[in-house]
């Protein structure tokens, strides 16, 4: 009778991890599968190789194929087990893959038609605008290579969702064997940096210019915010990097998160004569030194 090595089949070492092993089998069965394989002995191989992984897989099996197996190599014949021809197969006849049909009490799992494996899921990320993490939208995107079908999907993207989050859309990964269900597809949300906000979290970040004159008299101004503009009211006497907090602006959820209004003041250029006579003005009426307090340095 032929022995079979299944380590060979599955290219695997003996003392292979369950883990590892399922990895190489799950690897091999995808390629030779007959509804997917062009391979010419992609059937036979299929089968070869669910015989080889339904034995190793199981440490009882697996036991007592290192334990019987061992003592033959490829080729060579061998004396059957005791109640051999009783088990279904006769002695000098068959092959070494009957025996263990027979001792392990047939129709392998994994080697016939009855092979049965839900698809893998299937994982990829999707960029989408800070715009669209705000309000929600509905995105049409392109199936990954891979998944279950080809084509387009249509994804609902939730408003408030943040860069990291998955969205998980349910039998659209790789197809099953066997008619069984097929994998996930996820999709890890990515936020695309803006040009004017910040996202932290939950919490939007602007910068908003400012005259001199409006940070030191007060003034109110128009600010720009995801869900509209809205007038905001600065103090008399703001600073350069001063944080204003519009409470619940940033990205929605059970507790949404806010929008922070920095303060950045700019400076008018001196570059006309009648600007450089105004500044030579302030320099002389206002008698300010804003480094007064590096003086003691």
């Amino acid at each position: 009778m032929e022995y079979k090595d299944y380590y060979e089949i599955l290219g695997v070492p003996k003392d292979v991890s369950k883990e590892n092993l399922k990895k190489a089998y799950r690897k091999l069965a995808r390629k030779y599968h007959p509804d997917v394989s062009k391979e010419a002995d992609a059937e036979a191989k299929f089968k070869e190789l669910g015989e080889a992984y339904e034995v190793l897989k199981d440490p009882e099996k697996r036991a007592q194929y290192d334990q019987f197996g061992s003592n033959y190599k490829n080729g060579q014949s061998f004396t059957p087990p005791p109640g051999w021809g009783q088990q279904g197969g006769a002695a000098g006849a068959g092959n070494f893959s009957s025996f263990f049909d027979s001792m392990f009490g047939g129709g392998m799992g994994g080697g016939g038609d009855n092979f049965y494996a839900k698809g893998d899921d299937v994982k990829t990320k999707i960029t989408i605008s800070l715009e669209d993490a705000f309000q929600g939208a509905k995105k049409t995107i392109r199936r990954p290579s891979g998944s279950n079908q080809t084509g387009t999907l249509n994804v609902k993207i939730p408003a408030g969702i943040t860069t990291g989050k998955k969205i998980r859309l349910s039998g659209q990964g790789l197809a099953g064997m066997g008619g069984s269900n097929p994998g996930d597809l996820f999709l890890e949300i990515a936020i695309a940096p803006h040009a004017h906000y910040r996202l932290e979290d939950k919490d939007i970040y602007l910068d908003l210019p400012l005259a001199p004159w409006e940070a030191a008299l007060g003034a109110k101004v128009t600010v720009p915010t995801l869900a509209g503009k809205i007038n905001l009211k600065i103090p008399a006497g703001a600073k350069s990097g001063q944080k204003m907090r519009l409470k619940g602006r940033g990205l929605p959820s059970k507790e949404a998160g806010d929008q922070f209004v920095v303060l950045q003041i700019m400076t008018p250029p001196a570059d006309t004569d009648a600007a450089k006579q105004l500044y030579q003005q302030m320099a002389e009426e206002l008698n300010f030194n804003p480094r007064e307090t590096l003086e003691n340095l």
